[in-house]
């Protein structure tokens, strides 16, 4: 059935906890009540990418992109723009870069982006298998099935240069092969979706938006190395992408596209879901094969690596959602035009969650080769609040920082590490003059040090040791000694510990070390914080000279030490002050001085 115009409105966990269902239903409710409802298709799609300006409504055929849509704005689009043919305007987007209302081509935020994993998030109804397939889902698997040999495959995958998304960067068709050549059974195919960096939400989203791609790429890879069962492994607090990974699978079965004798082949292939309880360490693959089994997870020591020794002891294929949703775009549009994209040894692009001090924060699919600049000022927006551009945060707590420096930079694996820091999973978190260093790598290791199995004593103890200095760094109470503790203990890690966790937990310490050592001793020379984030070195005071006595700061002020007559000097007593920060957040006159 053709439809005048179809509604997207966007359906990710983001915009849902902005009630983009309520607006949902209330397009629903309007369209019926305006006497359109025949004429008009409504969409609940996945995430657009642009989270900063959500909840998101994309009105077609004329591309009217509304962004910051509350619930009750469905009445007006429908009576304005659905029945009268006038757009929304207030609604619609206006950016910098236009300075004019703009169609989703002309936004700045999407003009260096190409979409392969994000092909289809924000254009179809993720629990509608039709929609899939009728943007070529389920070509790519027929095409493996009836068309291609399981060596046709690899060599594809070969060709592409695809490399694993979930960090390491290990070339998939390799990985693929040695699962292949193993003379074992069962072999099995698992998907990672235990995303559990600060911050990062790109395999998430791909799920919530793209789950069909998924189930496709696993079909595939199942037919290319001789496996008939799969695993998806997620964090059990991500419901919504669960849900629709349920849906996925039980639509797929239906059809015949999983289960016996897929598309009557005589090919049998299934998958389950297994749900995590949460660890971060379960990102690493021998600690979620471990969890899949029913064990504490934890890594263990390879080789054997799971290729050839994993799930049950058995061959096994392990690969993220990102990597995933690469695939069946490979087999379709062949390795050689994956191949043209990105940089001579990073193929094809990368998603980013570009979180932090930006003005667009939001999902980002880029080429590999694309420059650190252009993702933060050009399809970020730059720095909120006029402030200075500090540094970037790549790899979660694995990773390091990137100072303005090296802006200019091409992404790709081998020029995030040369700089100290991973490609990670895909978290980029942006800071400004106000961030503290020292501060964020406490922040960083506080985290891992949490989630470390314990396993191995280098992470273990070499964690909680670094933690331990960052701590007294903050507090003004360390040496210069103790900074070169740090980086022995920190380069031990990276040798010694058992898996990915500890072997990279120091990054964000040696990076910020290696790039803002004078802020380090500033810490411990002066017992100054530059950035006047380290509550233990900074002090409140208000300047007589400045204050007109209004008694906004005594009002905010949640322990009542700012005292003072009415239009009179007020006073901080630095004893009871609990140094939150809101007497300086609130004064407009510049009275109140952090030091």
């Amino acid at each position: 059935m053709a439809f005048k115009s179809y509604v997207l409105v966007c359906g990710g966990t983001a915009c849902q906890s902005s009630k983009s269902d309520e607006i949902y239903k209330n397009f629903i409710t309007e369209l019926e009540a305006a006497g359109i409802k025949e004429d008009v298709q409504v969409v609940k799609t996945g995430c657009f990418g642009f989270c900063e300006k959500g909840p998101i409504v994309k009105v077609l055929p004329d591309e009217s992109f509304y962004v910051e849509v509350n619930p009750t704005d469905a009445k007006e689009i429908v009576a304005e723009h659905l029945v009268k043919g006038r757009q929304v305007k207030r609604l619609l987007y206006q950016g910098e870069e236009t300075k004019k209302h703009a169609k989703v081509e002309d936004i700045a935020f999407y003009q260096k982006q190409f979409r392969i994993v994000l092909r289809n998030c924000g254009v179809i109804n993720p629990e509608d298998i039709n929609e899939y397939i009728a943007r070529d889902g389920y070509a790519a698997l027929e095409k493996v099935l009836f068309e291609m040999t399981p060596d046709q495959v690899i060599n594809e995958l070969k060709i592409s240069g695809l490399r694993g998304r979930g960090g390491a960067g290990f070339p998939t068709w390799l990985k693929w092969n040695f699962t292949k050549q193993v003379n074992d059974s069962p072999k099995y195919i698992v998907c990672n979706a235990d995303e559990g960096d600060p911050g990062a939400y790109m395999d998430r989203s791909t799920i919530e938006g793209d789950p069909h791609s998924i189930l496709e790429a696993m079909i595939i890879a199942g037919k290319t190395i001789g496996s008939n069962k799969g695993y998806i492994y997620i964090r059990a607090e991500y419901p919504l992408a669960i849900h629709r990974l349920d849906i996925a699978i039980k639509q797929a079965k239906e059809l015949g596209l999983l289960g016996k004798d897929i598309l009557g082949s005589g090919f049998d292939f299934d998958i389950e879901l297994r749900l995590g309880a949460g660890a971060f360490v379960c990102g690493e693959e021998t600690a979620l094969l471990a969890s899949i089994e029913g064990e504490r997870g934890m890594p263990k020591p390879r080789p054997p690596f799971p290729a050839v020794k994993g799930l049950w002891q058995k061959p096994t294929v392990i690969n993220n959602v990102e990597t995933w949703a690469n695939i069946p775009v490979i087999i379709l549009r062949g390795g050689a035009w994956f191949a043209n994209i990105g940089t001579e040894k990073s193929k094809g692009t990368k998603v980013f969650a570009l979180t932090g001090k930006i003005r667009n924060s939001g999902l980002v699919e880029v080429p590999m080769g694309t420059t650190l600049r252009e993702i933060i000022y050009d399809i970020g927006g730059g720095i909120i609040n006029g402030k200075k551009f500090k540094a970037v945060q790549t790899g979660g707590p694995s990773g390091g920082v990137i100072t303005a420096e090296y802006l200019d930079t091409p992404i790709d694996y081998e020029n995030l590490q040369k700089l100290g820091s991973i490609m990670g999973s895909g978290g980029m978190i942006v800071m400004d003059e106000d961030d503290c260093m020292v501060d964020i790598a406490k922040f960083y290791l506080g985290f891992t040090v949490d989630e470390s199995c314990g396993k191995c004593a280098p992470c273990r103890v070499g964690g909680r040791q670094l933690l331990n200095y960052l701590d007294k760094i903050s507090k003004g109470k360390a040496t210069r000694d103790d900074i070169t503790k740090m980086r022995q203990i920190g380069n031990a890690m990276k040798r010694a510990s058992l898996c990915g966790l500890g072997q990279t937990a120091p990054n964000p310490v040696l990076s910020t070390l290696t790039y803002f050592e004078k802020e380090y001793l500033a810490h411990i020379d002066d017992r100054t914080c530059p950035a006047g984030k380290c509550k233990d070195l900074i002090t409140y005071s208000i300047l007589p000279e400045k204050c007109i006595g209004c008694g906004l700061c005594a009002r905010r002020c949640p322990v009542n030490c700012i005292t003072g007559e009415k239009r009179q000097p007020h006073v901080i007593d630095r004893s009871a002050c609990i140094k939150c920060g809101e007497c300086y957040s609130v004064c407009k006159f510049g009275a109140v001085v952090r030091k």
